[in-house]
């Protein structure tokens, strides 16, 4: 018997890593069948880059310490739903299950806005478990973007 264990953790450190960048405190993990391949968080204003976003960087860093260019029997743990741009990311790179933390009704892909993986130009939908450590996930960001509120 198999049991389920959770690298959401991981994905929450690389969180609170990039909260303290002073980037929006999103994190991922990328994990095969020996453990945890690739881990980044955010990274768009320390990059400059629009696309550095932590399910990009992640997918990027495993490819490139695989020697491949997809990720066909991997995992990937998000703390917060994918937006369009990061899901179509996902199923290009063929990941087998996503696992993601809090729900984003503005800019999610997944479960929100666009169904990125409902649309039949999809080539790939991954299996999708929604909530796994939400709770934390969310209480990041509202924390995060409410320090920002006071800020001003």
């Amino acid at each position: 018997m198999m049991t389920f264990a959770t690298h959401m953790d991981a994905a929450l450190a690389e969180a609170r890593a990039a909260e303290r960048r002073g980037e929006v405190p999103v994190g991922a993990v990328v994990v095969g069948p020996d453990g945890i391949v690739a881990a980044a968080g955010n990274r768009t204003r320390e990059l400059r880059d629009p696309t550095a976003h932590a399910e990009v960087l992640a997918i990027r860093a495993a490819c490139s310490a695989l020697g491949q260019d997809r990720l066909t029997g991997y995992d990937l743990y998000v703390t917060l739903e994918p937006c369009p741009m990061c899901a179509a990311a996902i199923s290009a790179a063929r990941i087998r299950r996503l696992y993601y933390g809090a729900a984003d009704p503005k800019s999610g892909g997944v479960a929100q806005g666009p169904r990125i993986f409902a649309h039949p130009q999809c080539h790939h939908a991954p299996e999708v478990y929604d909530g796994i450590g939400a709770t934390e996930s969310a209480a990041l960001l509202t924390n995060f973007f409410a320090a920002r509120r006071t800020d001003f």
